[in-house]
């Protein structure tokens, strides 16, 4: 591909990113509302329209930015989950699902308006009956539901079809429909600024005849009108270069609604005046008054076919979108996957969108008549959302996420992110209270729903709550106690974590924690532990980490890729603190933690074992499997496993399933007994190793009657023993110095330590019973 060509590519994927978001936007926020909107604000209607773009632009630089950096599927939900956490990916999932089935009804009302007006007069003749409206009014006792309504339930009932089946417009059929509108809306303006009138505009002697304070009412119930920009982050991860083409699409999209809603409701006012424009078709009867004679017809349907065309691309992008939330909600854990069940023939998530599709047909049976609280309720929760997404925004740019590395960046920082929450949340006070109450209803809903579903299915944290809790000890224990709280339970992955003390030397804990999360189709989390003095704030400990994050990072990527670690996917982080024994424990419940598995020796920092925090804090149990290793040179080829039984020496035996069927190791068990017991030891070896699925493994029973020599004996024929804890507690000898077996040092080989969480007593745990 020459390099013309390959400008040409970009430039293509440039212009369907543009489409997109146009074509979202213009819809019936021109089509229908100027009407509504003019004879809330007056004249000043337009001011409303350019203050609500100019809104919707501090956000489009937030999202350009986020989008950016994360040119992911799901757009504003995925960028405030992930950095909020689930809690508020709730909230900004089902905002935005709610209120994109609040618009689509409002689409469909806009469309059904329309057809009203194209097909008035047409009737349906029935033989013995006379005649009936091809669109007639029902009134079903006290339910009416007027002509438009049934053509936007038409509209509806056919939109939500289109998606379950699964037919949807491509970026071409996009551009084609953007491209004609935008010329048909060309003409329009060209044909009607002959037509405009300063005079009918302060026919009532002046611009604000209803009052300046109407023009931010004006904006919160126009503000619809731009919802359709952060759609084009949504397809970030399918838009050619999307570091350049993004925020171009996304900032770009914006200015050129803005431009064409200020000219077209400007001309509007200027041709009739502001309290005479029609409600339902404010095109169709303007286009009426510039468009004479003959070109009269052939100009107000040119206009309501383009309204029609406008409104079904708007109904349908927002179905579409929000089966693509409720897909990625339910990716999280967040919804049930029974939402987002594949139809095996049409390949749609048929259920969320049949649930999305019953929604909008009931608010527009229910809502319907009212065309305020439908624009005005999807206007409060995507307020909500782009409010969520300049937060997380700046949660991003404070965290020092490594991975955030964006292309564009918000001018201005951090006023422009400020400015978004403070302009989205302040424009909802100009709302009226049933669609605030709307929108708070749905609001404390997701959260409800977090609370009683989501928080125990999703295990994703967020950047925030991380941050928190990774600082603990200088942050203010409120926001301590609601990251907690907030915190979800439910976890989909196993995890092993592995404390690191030294990158360079961590290898072989890799290659072995690779091996259980290999086992349980986990993931290993490896946590590079930089430990810093009591003199030392860990905030100044902080910058210190993000100075040298960028080389630990390095290093353990060196060192994953030259592990072998089965192609288990392994994740690398950085923490401070200044108890890395204790931050062992934290750290292994932050992850949620299936096993830990760390080393052991006179490099590593906890091996002082400093735990100055009382033992109620620090422990309690255990909070999963730990497995320790004194390394002395990984080799898993003949591997000694001693028992006498316990849960310990069931996590041990676990350890040599693994091994054996990860990396074919041989495995002997041994087990010590008194002189003259050797049958019975034989017996209880050959039943234990059947109950743990060690049939094969090689059967060893010494008579000796001394552990530690018999240990020590066998150990001369293997490469690595694993060894499960006795009841003294694995934590407290290690913490004392004081192991129960002295073999444990003295073997040449390496040997791995187990223990598994008990209901032993907390004292017990710890420091084993006084008689041990």
């Amino acid at each position: 591909m020459t390099g013309r060509d390959e400008e040409l590519a970009k430039d293509l994927g440039l212009f369907s990113a543009l489409a997109i978001g146009i074509g979202t936007m213009i819809g019936a926020g021109i089509f229908v509302l100027p009407g509504v909107a003019a004879r809330e604000a007056g004249p000043i209607v337009v001011l409303s329209f350019l203050i609500g773009g100019m809104i919707a632009m501090v956000n489009a630089f937030s999202v350009s930015e986020l989008g950016t950096a994360m040119p992911k599927a799901g757009g504003a939900y995925y960028y405030i989950n992930r950095a909020l956490g689930p809690l508020f990916g709730s909230i900004s999932g089902m905002g935005d699902w709610m209120g994109l089935a609040f618009a689509s009804a409002f689409y469909c009302i806009g469309f059904g308006g329309y057809l009203t007006t194209l097909l008035d007069g047409v009737v349906i003749p029935i033989p013995g009956f006379g005649s009936i409206a091809l669109l007639p009014t029902i009134v079903l006792g006290p339910l009416v539901l007027a002509d438009i309504q049934i053509g936007a339930l038409i509209a509806g009932v056919i939109f939500v079809g289109i998606n379950y089946i699964g037919a949807k417009e491509t970026g071409g059929i996009q551009t084609a429909i953007v491209t004609l509108l935008l010329g048909i809306l060309a003409v329009f303006a060209l044909v009607g600024f002959f037509s405009f009138d300063w005079g009918t505009v302060t026919i009532d002697g002046g611009i604000a005849p209803l009052g300046y304070g109407e023009m931010l009412p004006g904006t919160a119930l126009v503000f619809v009108s731009y919802l359709g920009y952060a759609k084009i982050a949504t397809i970030g991860e399918e838009l050619k270069n999307p570091g350049r083409n993004l925020p171009i699409a996304i900032i770009g999209s914006v200015a050129i609604v803005m431009v064409v809603y200020s000219i077209l409701v400007g001309l509007m006012v200027g041709i009739i005046p502001y309290d005479q424009i029609d409600i339902d078709t404010p095109m169709s009867d303007v286009a009426s008054v510039i468009f004479e004679g003959n070109l009269g017809v052939i100009g107000v349907t040119s206009i309501t076919l383009a309204a029609l065309l406008a409104t079904a691309s708007s109904a349908n992008a927002s179905i579409l979108a929000s089966a693509r939330i409720n897909f990625a909600m339910g990716r999280d854990k967040i919804v049930t996957d029974w939402l987002n069940e594949i139809h095996p023939r049409f390949a749609t998530p048929y259920r969320s969108i049949a649930v999305t599709g019953a929604m909008i047909l009931l608010f527009i049976v229910v809502l319907g008549g009212d065309l305020e609280v439908l624009s005005k309720a999807a206007s409060v929760l995507h307020l909500v959302v782009y409010a969520l997404i300049n937060v997380a925004l700046i949660v991003f740019r404070e965290a020092d996420v490594p991975e955030y590395d964006p292309d564009f960046t918000v001018p201005f920082y951090p006023i422009t992110p400020i400015l978004g929450v403070v302009f989205s949340l302040g424009l909802i006070a100009f709302m009226n209270r049933i669609e605030i109450a709307l929108g708070l209803a749905f609001v404390l809903g997701a959260v409800a729903w977090y609370g009683i579903y989501a928080r125990h299915e999703t295990d994703r944290e967020g950047v925030l709550s991380d941050y928190i809790l990774s600082r603990s000890e200088e942050m203010p224990d409120a926001a301590v106690s609601a990251a907690t709280a907030a915190k979800p339970s439910g976890r989909s992955e196993y995890t092993v974590v592995v404390p690191v003390s030294n990158p360079r030397t961590e290898a072989h804990l890799l290659s072995l924690a690779s091996v259980v999360a290999k086992a349980n189709d986990g993931v290993v989390q490896a946590v590079h532990i930089v430990e810093v003095p009591d003199q030392t704030p860990l905030v100044e400990g902080s910058e210190h980490i993000r100075r040298i994050d960028d080389e630990s990072r390095k290093l353990m990527n060196q060192v994953r890729e030259s592990t072998e670690t089965l192609d288990v996917p392994v994740n690398v982080r950085t923490v401070v603190s200044h108890r890395s024994f204790e931050e062992v424990f934290d750290v292994a419940r932050r992850e949620n933690a299936d096993t830990v598995v760390m080393g052991w020796g006179p490099d590593r920092p906890w091996t002082a074992g400093r735990a100055e925090r009382p033992l109620e804090e620090l422990t309690h149990d255990l909070p999963c499997d730990f497995l320790v290793l004194n390394d002395r040179g990984l080799e898993t080829d003949r591997v000694l496993v001693p028992t006498a039984g316990g849960p310990d020496s069931d996590l041990s035996a676990e350890m040599a399933r693994y091994m054996r069927d990860q990396l074919g190791s041989e495995i002997t068990l041994l087990h010590v007994v008194d002189e003259g017991e050797e049958a019975e030891g034989e017996a209880f070896l050959t039943d234990w190793a059947a109950d743990h699925d060690l049939e094969n493994a090689t059967i060893r029973v010494d008579a000796s009657d001394d552990v530690e020599d018999a240990i020590a004996t066998a150990a001369r024929d293997h490469s690595l023993i694993v060894l499960g804890a006795t009841e003294r507690g694995l934590l407290s000898r290690l913490l004392r110095g004081s192991l129960a077996y002295s073999v444990v040092n003295e073997v040449d080989c390496s040997v791995l330590l187990a223990e598994r969480p008990t209901k032993r007593s907390l004292w017990n745990r710890l420091f084993g019973s006084r008689n041990d």
